[in-house]
């Protein structure tokens, strides 16, 4: 039985896909020995300009092979990427012309991913299981205003509305994308399995003994792009918290360069901006935090998604300061209800939001939650699914 995986990132490259797919190669290597073979096409590690990791191009593990598609660098613009988008595909095609394999998975935060995906599938005539990590057409919409990129929407939306009931089984991230999903492809098989807390999570110890005199470490980590908006709240939440808090930003991004502007022409020294770290350099740098801050843009697109930051960060158990709305707010109101949530580029109800969290820390043991999202669990269901649905096109039982 082989199965073709589809992923533009995987490790050790640093993003929510890589790691993604990482805990699915792991769930799936137990189904080895019963003979499943995987051939996964990624690319080689990309995913910031300002930090490159090392990979081969190719990897034989037996049981998996593991292609890399050499890209060009680039600085998170969107013709770069798109471009670099354009390399990977036409690489895929080249591996795949005379391949034969019993289904295809392909994860999707860019679109083209799960169309490439499809048109393989329908080839080989093999069942397609799509994993949407993103929607990516509601962000165009709102991300590229302007953008001559956006004329290409109606043909976006038709590989997408294509790909989702070409699908033979389709899984999203987070239960806001079900609507959308449903509007598209009002038939498909669709499941919910979302992102989780890894291993390393789940088995760091991140307390450590403040030090004396110091003031309380804000810290993020993650993508500094359009869609995390920090350049539009940060320096002005920044400000108003001088002598309260200080702030470690880490991470690349399309607006990096805003955010750097933003604080310099503030001259808040006591913002420290680092460029992205390996994994575990940074559990450091949470060992340190003492309030763990994420942020989405106010657009509709945001008010979907269910960040994976959001399971990294309630693993570390200590406070979150979160500016989101839609299902992410109510996510954590149901799980995370410690957390402080306030509405996305709101500067002030960030800083009140802060105060609250300096002035009168909450129980952030969570239990519950470390347990129930576990991501080694959620990924053996997910690759139980997608085992299941080629078990089914080919009419066998042997790895129940």
């Amino acid at each position: 039985m082989k199965l073709l995986i589809l992923s533009n990132y995987f490790t050790p490259d640093l993003s929510a896909g890589s790691f993604r797919i990482q805990a699915l190669i792991d769930a799936l290597q137990p189904m080895a020995d019963a003979g499943l073979e995987v051939d996964l096409i990624t690319t080689s590690p990309n995913r910031y300009a300002s930090m490159s990791a090392e990979a081969l191009p190719f990897e034989n593990h037996g049981w998996l092979k593991i292609h890399r598609i050499k890209l060009s660098g680039h600085n998170s613009g969107m013709f770069d990427q798109a471009w670099s988008y354009v390399r990977y595909a036409v690489g895929v095609c080249n591996l795949t012309g005379r391949g034969k394999w019993d289904a295809v998975f392909a994860t999707s935060s860019r679109l083209m991913t799960a169309g490439l995906g499809s048109m393989i599938a329908r080839r080989l005539k093999v069942p397609l299981y799509l994993d949407i990590r993103d929607l990516f057409t509601d962000n165009i919409e709102e991300l590229l205003v302007g953008s001559p990129i956006k004329a290409l929407l109606p043909v976006f939306k038709r590989i997408e509305r294509q790909s989702l009931q070409r699908a033979s089984r389709v899984n999203v991230v987070s239960q806001g994308f079900v609507e959308h999903v449903r509007s598209r492809a009002p038939a498909a098989a669709l499941r919910v399995h979302t992102n989780g807390i890894d291993d390393l999570f789940l088995d760091t110890d991140f307390r450590m003994s403040k030090l004396s005199g110091q003031q309380p470490l804000i810290l993020y980590a993650g993508n500094m792009g359009e869609g995390q908006g920090l350049d539009r709240i940060v320096p002005q939440a920044a400000k108003a918290l001088k002598g309260k808090a200080r702030f470690r930003l880490i991470g690349d991004g399309g607006r990096r360069d805003d955010l750097e502007a933003s604080i310099k022409a503030e001259g808040l020294d006591y913002v420290e901006l680092l460029s992205p770290v390996p994994r575990q350099d940074l559990l450091e740098h949470y060992r340190e935090a003492d309030i763990l801050f994420m942020h989405l843009n106010d657009l509709n697109a945001f008010r979907k998604v269910l960040p994976s930051k959001l399971f990294e960060y309630g693993a570390i158990q200590k406070p979150i300061l979160a500016g989101v709305a839609g299902y992410a707010a109510e996510f954590m109101a149901e799980h995370l209800p410690d957390a402080a949530v306030f509405d996305p580029l709101d500067a002030s109800a960030m800083v009140e939001a802060a105060d609250r969290l300096i002035a009168y820390p909450p129980d952030t043991s969570r239990p519950v939650f470390r347990t129930k999202f576990a991501r080694s669990e959620i990924m053996a269901r997910l690759a139980t699914d997608v085992l299941g649905m080629i078990e089914e096109h080919l009419g066998i039982s042997e790895y129940k």
